[in-house]
């Protein structure tokens, strides 16, 4: 079983990539960040045609997320139940398994934070908090979790191609990172870290001063499993070929196979 997360970064200019990426890596389900398009003009029309089932939740010009799968989805939720939230941020649905066991996927898009001491900061603060508290639960529900989404979080000095530029920016501050750690304190694991990685690879470069040319970026696209699912981890990677399409989307798809 094959579980991918991307941010296409307007749904609308990246349908043909995202259908053509889907129609070369035919995953299981993918959960998209920033369609930018409200429910009314999501294409479900195409995305059924290419095979797959989908639940959306957008937003006018900004946010928006979607969970595309192959066999029908269940149970689905939008947001952070109990969060007061007008920002389309969160899309969550259980997948039947070969084994009849559901396994939960939550696709997110979390706040990008702007810049440490702002009102947008402590938006994602609230964000964060309010994320966990549900994933308590919803782990308690359903023990096969994965949580997978555009973070705006890079863990560690790694998952930065400048640490010490970097340090104490937006996506890197301490606060963010005891915010993943907390995650990781659930029982979450980042499936990409449970393998050996080559050095440098990032989920996200910056369209300016040619960064993904000169392989400036962060990693900050995750998928955590939970603890039920780590022993069934094969593998992850991240898929920087879209990235070097005209117009792309300035991250790259991430992909984790479950044995499962």
């Amino acid at each position: 079983m094959k579980l991918a997360t991307w941010n296409v970064n307007s749904l609308s200019v990246r349908l043909p990539q995202l259908l053509d990426w889907l129609a070369a890596n035919p995953v299981d389900a993918i959960a998209l960040q920033e369609t930018k398009l409200t429910d009314d003009k999501f294409p479900h029309e195409a995305l059924q045609e290419a095979g797959y089932h989908a639940h959306w939740f957008g937003q006018r010009t900004y946010n928006g997320v979607a969970l595309l799968s192959r066999q029908p989805a269940t149970d689905v939720q939008r947001n952070i139940p109990g969060f007061d939230d007008p920002q389309a941020r969160v899309v969550t649905a259980s997948l039947p398994c070969a084994d009849g066991q559901p396994l939960r996927f939550i696709g997110a898009y979390f706040p990008n934070g702007q810049a440490p001491g702002s009102e947008k900061f402590a938006y994602k603060m609230a964000w964060l908090e309010a994320l966990r508290e549900w994933l308590k639960d919803q782990l308690a529900q359903y023990p096969r979790l994965v949580l997978g989404g555009d973070f705006n979080i890079a863990p560690e000095d790694r998952d930065v191609h400048d640490p010490v530029a970097w340090a104490g920016q937006i996506h890197c501050t301490p606060e963010e990172r005891a915010h993943f750690q907390a995650l990781a304190g659930l029982g979450l694991s980042d499936a990409f870290r449970l393998f050996e990685q080559p050095p440098r690879l990032w989920s996200w470069w910056d369209y300016r001063n040619l960064a993904f040319r000169k392989n400036q970026g962060l990693r900050i696209d995750h998928l955590l499993v939970s603890d039920a699912l780590k022993p069934l981890v094969r593998g992850c990677h991240i898929d920087k070929l879209p990235r070097k399409n005209e117009r792309p989307s300035d991250h790259a798809p991430v992909v984790v196979e479950l044995a499962c």
